[in-house]
């Protein structure tokens, strides 16, 4: 099993930044893929960006190509998330999780909350 904590989550104005980091513990190694995903008020949770830890290879949802970046630290187990030019529909609680090569994600972190204003 793999422990997520995410953090960097705040509030912050249309246009703005922020920088999600998920630091992961535990059996790290049978982790291939680190992944992050959000869940909107009232919405089911989406992908949002995905990293092999091996590799480096990464893949994001369209919505959010050329504004969202996700990098890993192999020395800190850490995953990052940077964003920007946030909107207020990138409103979300955001989750990181890491996953099998099948593309399961069988580890979940606690979430943390992003509010953009507009």
């Amino acid at each position: 099993q793999v422990q997520l904590v995410e953090s960097g989550g705040g509030l912050v104005q249309a246009g703005g930044s922020l920088r999600l980091s998920c630091a992961a513990s535990g059996r790290t190694f049978s982790a291939y893929r680190m992944g992050w995903f959000r869940q909107a008020p009232g919405k089911e949770r989406k992908f949002v960006a995905a990293i092999i830890w091996s590799d480096g290879t990464k893949h994001y949802a369209d919505s959010v190509k050329g504004r969202f970046t996700i990098s890993r630290d192999g020395a800190k187990n850490t995953v990052y998330l940077q964003m920007n030019s946030l909107k207020p529909e990138d409103t979300a609680v955001y989750y990181c999780a890491a996953g099998l090569s099948t593309g399961v994600y069988t580890d979940w972190g606690q979430g943390t909350q992003v509010t953009v204003s507009s």
